[in-house]
């Protein structure tokens, strides 16, 4: 029995199953986070990634690898690549466990000159404080509970705690769970009079509530409601009318209409509520009229960003059950809520755990940059701190993507900042031992993998050897399909009534291609030229060149040519990339386009030229209107945008219009033109050399550069001119012009 268990553990076939079901459940946990702006959620950790099921399975999966070291005595000198490649898998599995059971993580948010050494955790939890009468040795006694929790609204979330205080059972259980929650007032009959104030601080809305007969202080700023106060922003109301008299001068804007008004200093006005009002440090929203009611935590409005969750508990002690609600979640850190059940005080807090650094980090400065020619769209945005650390020197440092702080353990990521950027948000983590077993893995496993391609005692070998003396059998095979096919062209003809204006075979098109087109030494330094996409971002050609080339045929050659052969191919010779066969047609799914343009069932590609028809009308024309108004368009229309896109895309490239080589000195936006746009828009330039460079410096480039290929020369007067530009590039491009590194990678 204990035989027929060992070969089961330690076959290849368990090893393939628990490989797909492993596999299907990491596909099922990306599909189940979805749309989420984090991954894995509550519900995906919940059904897959924490489950028992699962660490099962990667428990057996190190049992298996291990066991078969042996079984297959992997121990060899001639095994070594096998050795290695279950080994790397061992300590990858290992690592997984060390991450999840030793490692922890959270989030830092720091303000610019405040100095931090807390963190929320990742985690959240249930902390319940339980109080009565209880006494030993004269001490009141405490009943502790901290719990971890992982609620989604996707989930049906269950809790439930039973312990006791002495002698008294207590049992808490959750009884619903609010996504996306906040406290408010709820209209009640026997409630008090409230008027709830949103105000932004620190970059975040907060909810204030002011009660009728009441002064309060918002940020050191006096609000009274009904209780007139010298040096207080006063409101009074009734029940037909709501007033406003400050002391300072202020402004709003109704947020629905984006009318504007002016708050008179020390006269009364009406309060116009939804609106956002500037006084003077302070952004301030009245939402709502007074209400009468009594807290309450309910479900956050849609359009508002549900920062915090709410849960509900019932609570039962000595007889008595009770209702409690409380907000928190991940990264909350609220104070406790107090309630009395059955003659005892409980106290809890729902949310993150406040974890403790064993050093300091200050925020000096915190920086964001724009991608030109935008506002929202960031381009990068870093921290420069300072870490104190009593026990090692300070040292300063500078946090941005793919430049962690590594210190003493933990690892500090540039994750978010604050929408007044002026504060930073840090993502913490500490897995030492995990990482660093990971990295072992990962690092064994590509050498692994290299050595089972190259070692001569490895599968691949054989593998390798059987091939070749298939390739052998069939190359006389092969030389003669070959001889017989450059006898027949593969010609395609318009379909249209003009016979005369018959299309080039394929095997022309290739022939003049092959003529024309630029040896790769030229294209890759025409490829190191940078180029300012739509979007506002730069890049270098290259980068370009191949990005295009993937969006219009879904590869990453044509033929045997590069990105960037073709992209310069196409500036220099774009009538016959009119009819060259490069716009990617889906399988079956395009059929339909294939009958409108006249293509075989069989055509994977279309040449622009397909698309007119011979009145040069677009053939796709009569079908986009629909397919761009569709709110949710049918398989067929999507098909149609996409196509109808990469035909736009190959035509503005032929046009010109897309090579933005060229920046506009002193430009508010720090564009960069064509030679196209640059002719076509008008501008007006001091430097008059420069302008008339625009123009004709790329033209000059093009007809030097096909000079240079005719006569077989070394290039060097078509490099002349493409240095020429790179320099202008350089001096007019300010510091949007990216650096040789960046062009280099």
């Amino acid at each position: 029995m204990l035989k027929k268990l060992t070969n089961i553990l330690f076959s290849t076939r368990l090893t393939g199953t628990l490989f797909i079901v492993f596999a299907i459940a990491m596909a099922v946990g990306t599909f189940l986070d979805r749309g989420q702006s984090t991954s894995p959620t509550p519900y995906s950790r919940t059904l897959i990634y924490n489950a028992l099921w699962f660490e099962a399975i990667m428990v057996v999966f190190i049992i298996n690898f291990a066991g078969n070291i042996f079984r297959y005595r992997l121990l060899r000198k001639e095994k070594w690549a096998t050795l290695t490649l279950h080994l790397s898998f061992i300590f990858i599995l290992f690592g997984a466990f060390l991450t999840r059971y030793h490692g922890f993580e959270g989030m830092m948010s720091i303000r610019e000159g405040a100095t931090e050494n807390t963190f929320l955790s990742q985690k959240t939890y249930l902390t319940t404080y339980i109080d009565g009468d209880f006494e030993i040795n004269g001490q009141l006694q405490r009943r502790v509970h901290e719990d971890e929790v992982d609620f989604s609204p996707r989930l049906t979330n269950k809790y439930k705690l039973e312990t006791s205080y002495n002698t008294s059972a207590v049992t808490i259980e959750l009884v619903d769970f609010i996504g996306g929650a906040e406290e408010d007032i709820v209209p009640t009959d026997d409630g008090e009079y409230y008027l709830k104030i949103v105000e932004a601080g620190d970059g975040a809305p907060h909810n204030h509530f002011l009660k009728l007969g009441e002064v309060s202080s918002i940020h050191n700023v006096l609000y009274a409601l009904n209780k007139p106060t010298d040096g207080a922003i006063n409101i009074t109301y009734s029940e037909t009318d709501l007033t406003i008299q400050s002391p300072y001068e202020g402004e709003y804007m109704t947020m629905a209409t984006r009318v504007q008004g002016r708050l008179v200093k020390d006269s009364i006005q009406p309060l116009v509520l939804r609106s956002r009002y500037i006084i003077g440090n302070q952004a301030i929203v009245f939402p709502k009229p007074v209400v009468k009611g009594a807290f309450d935590v309910v479900k956050k409005s849609k359009l508002l960003k549900g920062d915090e969750d709410g849960i509900a508990l019932k609570i039962s002690a000595n007889g008595s059950t009770k209702t409690f609600k409380l907000l928190g979640g991940k990264g909350s850190n609220n104070s406790f809520k107090d309630i009395e059940v059955g003659g005892l005080e409980f106290n809890f807090k729902y949310g993150s755990k406040l974890l403790d650094l064993p050093f300091e980090i200050k925020l000096n400065d915190f920086l964001a940059e724009r991608y030109p020619g935008t506002e929202k769209s960031y381009a990068s945005f870093e921290s420069k701190v300072t870490v104190l650390d009593a026990q090692e020197e300070d040292f300063d440092f500078r946090i941005y993507m793919n430049n962690i702080l590594d210190h003493r353990g933990y690892k500090f990521f540039q994750a978010s900042f604050d929408p007044d950027e002026k504060g930073t948000i840090l993502s913490v983590n500490h897995d030492y031992w995990g990482t660093w077993f990971t990295y072992l893995g990962y690092y064994l496993l590509y050498f692994g993998l290299m050595a089972i391609l190259l070692s001569k005692h490895a599968r691949m070998e054989s593998l390798r050897n059987q091939l070749d003396k298939i390739k052998k059998k069939k190359s006389k095979l092969a030389m003669l399909v070959l001889f017989l096919m450059s006898f027949n062209g593969f010609a395609q003809t318009t379909h249209g009534s003009d016979h005369e204006n018959l299309r080039p075979t394929t095997i022309q098109l290739d022939s003049i291609l092959k003529l024309n087109i630029s040896p790769v030494s030229e294209a890759d330094r025409f490829g190191r030229l940078v180029i300012q996409d739509t979007d506002g971002r730069m890049k270098p050609v290259n980068t370009y060149a191949s990005e295009l080339l993937r969006k219009l045929s879904k590869k990453d050659v044509y033929k045997d040519y590069d990105a960037n052969q073709v992209f310069l191919s196409m500036q220099e010779s774009p009538q016959l990339w009119y009819n060259v066969p490069i716009i990617f047609l889906k399988a079956k799914k395009a059929d339909t386009i294939r009958t409108i343009l006249g293509l075989e069932k069989t055509a994977k590609y279309a040449a622009l030229v397909d698309f007119l028809d011979p009145k040069l009308n677009y053939k796709l024309g009569p079908y986009l209107d629909e397919a761009y108004s569709a709110q949710v368009p049918t398989a067929i229309q999507k098909i149609f945008k996409e196509t109808d896109q990469r035909v736009s895309l190959l035509f503005n490239i032929l046009d010109g219009s897309s090579l933005r080589l060229f920046p506009i000195p002193d430009d508010e936006n720090n564009k960069w033109v064509s030679s196209n746009e640059f002719r076509e828009g008008g501008y007006q330039l001091q430097d008059s050399l420069y302008g008339n460079f625009i123009k004709t410096g790329f033209m000059a480039y093009m007809a030097t550069l096909q000079n240079d290929k005719v006569l077989k020369t070394d290039f060097s007067k078509s490099q002349q001119l493409l240095d020429a530009i790179k320099k202008t590039q350089i001096k007019f491009g300010g510091d949007t012009m990216i650096s040789e590194d960046k062009i280099d990678d």
